[in-house]
């Protein structure tokens, strides 16, 4: 009980815990906390604050315990110690949720194969995932008769790209592949810079390259400014473009961008860390960036790469899902590319192709054939739309700056 009591007294004090908790009202096991709970949820879905007045106000003080009760909640507050008292509490919900299950099992006389797939059901379930089907068809009942906006994703700031995926969507997990000096650093930036003028939440987790290096390729790609002179820009940079250095750095500062820049990130890491974002700017959807794919540190302690790399997208989808934002994640293509004479990449290319294709709702590949022919005026850049599991597929061509990283949103 008292892992509910500091549970419950820590949502009073940070209301988005009601929500991030990811809890159900059945997982409480006090009948007043349940109601408690209950009320909290109510009062945050009207738009209200959560407090002792506005409970007491809202609900029968009865009901919930009184004055004195919900008071005394907020004596167990450790706002640091949130998830392990969300665990503790989870725990003891388990045992009675497992309880629950032997007992039916043996008066139905269960298979042990049903039993199991119960049981399991029961590690990671926080919350409850039923919808029942009058619920659901009650939300599109007025569809046919009411105009309603078609939800568009976050902008890739490429037309031709926006106009096949209605730009990247809340939920999906969206894999960029290429091979190296295709660009793909440069396009994730690009994007991410775009959705940060939209109102976006950019967070960028670069697994290899320093923040500092990524800030130089923005400046560049935003202020037109060739890579070589951003070495030095004091001596490098002409009068002109030092005139216009401050306009570039006032524009880029309206993204809003997010760096964390330690190698060897778990998926966990960043869940925790883009959960402390999206707590600090609240009413910012957040767009997430990893480069790359296989440098983000497995929590799989045996050496099969594949299961690995497995694990770690289904950990991305999943994280799409729990703060309902893309996730869009850079990846290396094998060099089976360079063997065949047409070098554009096909889903094989991905390397532990089979688990990155099954689970990624987005694949698109970048590709320059300028990279192979040499040709200095070819600008052309492909954007190789593989694999959209709710769209079309097909191939977007916008042009590419190699000396200053920029990406044309017009398209060529």
């Amino acid at each position: 009980m008292i892992a509910e009591k500091a549970v419950l007294g820590s949502m009073l004090k940070e209301n988005y815990l009601i929500t991030d908790s990811g809890l159900a009202v059945s997982q409480f096991t006090n009948p007043v906390h349940k109601m408690i709970f209950q009320s909290m949820k109510e009062l945050l879905a009207n738009g209200k604050a959560v407090d002792l007045i506005t409970l007491l106000s809202s609900f029968n003080p009865q009901d919930i315990g009184g004055a004195n009760y919900i008071d005394d909640l907020t004596t167990y507050v450790q706002i640091e110690k949130f998830d392990d008292h969300v665990d503790a509490m989870l725990d003891v919900w388990r045992e009675r949720e497992k309880q629950n299950v032997l007992h039916i099992a043996a008066q139905e006389n269960w298979p042990i194969d049903r039993i199991m797939s119960e049981l399991d059901a029961l590690i990671d379930n926080r919350a409850s995932d039923h919808s029942s089907i009058s619920d659901l068809l009650m939300n599109v009942y007025d569809d046919p008769y009411v105009k309603k906006e078609m939800e568009e994703g976050a902008t890739t700031g490429i037309e031709k790209l926006d106009a096949m995926t209605n730009g990247f969507q809340d939920g999906e997990l969206t894999i960029v592949a290429g091979r190296p000096s295709m660009g793909k650093s440069d396009f994730m930036l690009h994007i991410a810079k775009h959705a940060g003028w939209k109102n976006r939440l950019p967070i960028i987790f670069s697994l290899e390259m320093s923040a500092t290096s990524l800030l130089d390729r923005l400046l560049a790609s935003t202020g037109r400014y060739s890579r070589a002179r951003m070495r030095n820009k004091y001596s490098m940079l002409n009068e002109a473009q030092k005139a216009e250095w401050p306009k570039t750095i006032g524009k880029l500062s309206e993204t809003d961008i997010q760096f964390f820049d330690r190698s060897k990130q778990t998926v966990a890491e960043m869940r925790m860390k883009v959960r402390k974002m999206i707590h600090e700017y609240r009413g910012m959807k957040p767009v997430i960036f990893i480069d790359y794919l296989t440098l983000i540190h497995s929590e799989d302690t045996s050496s099969n790469k594949h299961l690995q790399v497995s694990q770690i997208t289904k950990d991305l989808k999943a994280m799409a899902r729990e703060f309902n934002c893309p996730v869009i994640t850079l990846a290396q293509l094998s060099r089976a590319v360079e063997q065949r004479q047409d070098k554009r990449p096909l889903m094989s290319d991905l390397r532990e192709s089979g688990s990155i294709e099954e689970d990624a709702d987005v694949i698109i590949f970048l590709y320059r054939n300028a990279y192979y022919t040499m040709d200095e005026d070819d600008s052309t850049l492909e954007l190789i739309v593989s694999k959209n599991r709710n769209g079309p597929v097909g191939t977007a061509v916008t042009a590419y700056n190699k000396y200053t990283g920029e990406v044309l949103g017009t398209g060529i």
